[in-house]
């Protein structure tokens, strides 16, 4: 059986291209995936619509990939080579006598190395920068790479031009064009700088210190430049003792090579850091020149070196600027408003706690993740907490996926008040941890109601019955809550009929064991209790009617559903007893009442409040209302006598 060839892609030139994924997908750990990922350049992300699995086609036969393992560990192994390059290229020229001696044998190795890096390229994939996918074709990578800058230069960078001499020659050649042609090696520094923009990149390793070893590495090659470069002008002076180190050292150019070099070091490290002991100058006009030159790329070296420290230093303390900013504007807005110290106090406890548990604000630390992953961590933290209140006890594991899917997570600081008393409902709230107290207000008084902790709830009457928050709701120690929308809940529990019976059951049975203390301080809870059962008896016995009715017929029925039934919560109206043109007392309070399911029932009960018939219904437009379908939540009708029915 003929072996199963794997999908290729084909470009629009007819040229064969593969995905990148073989270079993300590994059958490793996922300890292992992350670390990979940790270092993944943007440049080899898989283009949109590459699927990441085991069905990723492979490379060809002899590519490598450029994120193979084996790979980087010999791409990080040339990086040191490099680091020998760059120290030996500049000494080399100064000491011309090492390159020929004690530090040939070591360059051939070196050059050796990075020959075969040549060798290797021609069969390393690369990313074609207009589609985003590997390219694997033996002809394309090598043309790619010749007709680029890089072959010619990585060539002649590491071409040994003193040996090849000495063999066609056969002696060795002592002059100053092989030290500049060593110089060449220097392209490979490269190298090391795409290594530190990865290591950057890297959340392994400390943005901090790799930008601090970067810097560090840039000023030691400079100083190591210079100081090579200024012996190479003292060595080739026509008179030694008229150089900056003839005037010092008799006879320096017989003299040990590692005495010159310290000299010289000494000199570039001086100057670098501007603090000119003056025993080390100029003699020359080629060495002032020099002079000039170094001292003004010491300037941008400097500003550059400067430059990145404050930023690194700076990132590093801009949220504490950030917090004391924000503190002096509270106090500058408090004392200019006069606000009370209390109230200032809270203002600025919540200031700081915002700052102290800024890596725990759920908002600030999901905000750029997509809705399924921010969706997936709300689950593994606060499912178990959702269950476990007494609102969603028994209902059904969907509708509290869906609620957990939206919540909102919260700190707040001791002695700061969530909820107000008689504001708008807008929210309800879970503890997940800490405690609160739950105040009323009396004759400018506080009087303590009761105390909520963990897995508690409050704000749901509020949001329940539709009505001002009864109490205020303040915070006894740092606390995290939940909070979950008003609008939002509502939305979520209309699909779900049985879980919003569920809802109310659960919600009735738990007024009904509040403390008596807690039942006086609402006078208007008997009422909305009394209303709340009937409407949620009335949903259960119509629902058990309409099941009996379908089996005892055998068939499916349709049966109208009032607006009433059809909504877990029964919608609330405000009626007013009379034509909307007219302006009464009753205009600012009208009655607010539960849909009943006809629209004589509502005749009927406008009627009882108003204590007069009415056969109209219209908005507050002047629309006439003929079907308690199109109404809404909160919606004002206007009931009167006609003055055609009259006549």
């Amino acid at each position: 059986m003929a072996a199963e060839r794997s999908p290729i892609t084909w470009s629009a030139g007819g040229t064969e291209t593969r995905s990148p994924v073989p270079l993300l997908y590994r059958r490793r750990s996922s300890g292992e995936i992350m670390r990979n990922m940790a270092s993944v350049s943007s440049s080899l992300l898989p283009a949109f619509g590459t699927v990441v699995g085991e069905g990723s086609p492979p490379l060809r036969t002899y590519i490598i990939a450029p994120y193979d393992r084996r790979y980087r560990w010999w791409q990080a192994f040339l990086v040191l080579l490099v680091v020998y390059s760059a120290w030996s290229s500049p000494f080399e020229l100064a000491f011309k006598e090492v390159a020929t001696g004690s530090l040939l044998p070591v360059d051939l190795v070196v050059d050796a190395f990075f020959a075969i890096d040549i060798i290797l390229t021609f069969f390393v994939a690369y990313l074609d920068k207009s589609t985003y996918l590997l390219v694997d074709d033996h002809k394309q990578i090598a043309v790619r790479y010749v007709t680029h800058l890089w072959f010619p230069m990585d060539l002649a960078s590491t071409l040994p031009f003193q040996t090849i001499y000495r063999i066609f020659a056969g002696e060795m050649h002592r002059g100053e064009v092989f030290g500049f042609l060593n110089l060449l090696r220097l392209w490979r520094l490269r190298r090391v700088s795409e290594l530190f923009s990865r290591l950057e990149k890297d959340t392994r390793f400390s943005y901090f210190w790799t930008r601090y070893c970067k810097l560090i590495a840039v000023t030691l090659f400079a100083v190591h430049s210079a100081a090579c470069f200024y012996f190479w002008l003292a060595i080739h002076h026509k008179i030694p003792e008229q150089t900056w180190i003839g005037a010092q050292v008799a006879n320096f150019e017989n003299r040990s090579i590692w005495l010159g070099y310290t000299y010289a070091m000494y000199w570039s490290i001086v100057t670098l850091t501007t603090t000119g002991y003056g025993d080390l100058y100029s003699k020359n006009t080629g060495e002032k020149v020099f002079n000039i030159f170094y001292m003004l790329f010491n300037i941008g070296l400097t500003a550059y070196l400067i430059g990145n420290m404050t930023n690194l230093i700076v990132h590093s303390a801009i949220k504490t600027f950030v917090m004391r900013d924000s503190i002096n504007e509270i106090l500058r807005y408090a004392s200019k408003n006069r606000l009370p110290e209390g109230l200032k106090e809270q203002m600025l406890a919540h200031m700081q706690l915002k700052f102290k548990t800024a890596e725990l604000q759920q908002e600030e630390v999901l905000e750029d993740l997509p809705k399924a992953i921010r969706s997936s961590i709300a689950q593994h933290l606060f499912h178990k907490t959702i269950e476990n209140t007494y609102l969603f006890e028994d209902v059904s594991e969907d509708l509290i996926s869906q609620m957990v899917s939206e919540i909102k997570a919260e700190y707040f600081p001791p002695k700061v008040e969530i909820i107000l008393q008689n504001e708008i409902p807008t929210d309800f709230y879970v503890i997940v941890s800490g405690a609160v107290d739950v105040i009323t207000h009396k004759n400018g008084l506080e009087q303590l109601v009761t105390k909520l902790s963990s897995k508690d709830m409050f704000g749901d009457i509020g949001v329940i019955f539709n009505v001002p928050q009864p109490f205020t709701v303040r915070t006894r120690r740092l606390s995290q809550v939940i909070r979950i929308s008003h609008h939002s809940f509502k939305d979520m529990v209309q699909p779900h009929n049985d879980d919003g019976k569920k809802i109310l059951r659960n919600f009735v049975r738990h007024l009904e064991g509040l403390q008596k203390e807690v039942l006086d301080e609402i006078p208007f809870l008997s009422d909305m209790l009394a209303d709340l059962n009937i409407e949620h008896s009335g949903l259960l016995d119509e629902s058990q009617e309409n099941q009996t009715s379908n089996y005892g017929q055998g068939e499916n029925i349709e049966t109208r559903v009032d607006p009433a039934s059809s909504s877990t919560f029964p919608m609330r109206l405000v009626i007013h007893g009379h034509h909307p043109d007219i302006e009464t007392e009753d205009e600012v309070t009208g009655k607010l009442i539960h849909l009943p399911e006809s629209m004589e029932d509502l005749l009927i009960l406008a009627e009882k409040k108003f204590g007069k018939r009415g056969n109209t219904v219209v908005m507050a437009d002047g629309s006439q209302v003929e079907e308690l379908d199109a109404l809404r939540e909160n919606d004002h009708l206007y009931i009167f006598l006609s003055e055609q029915s009259q006549h």
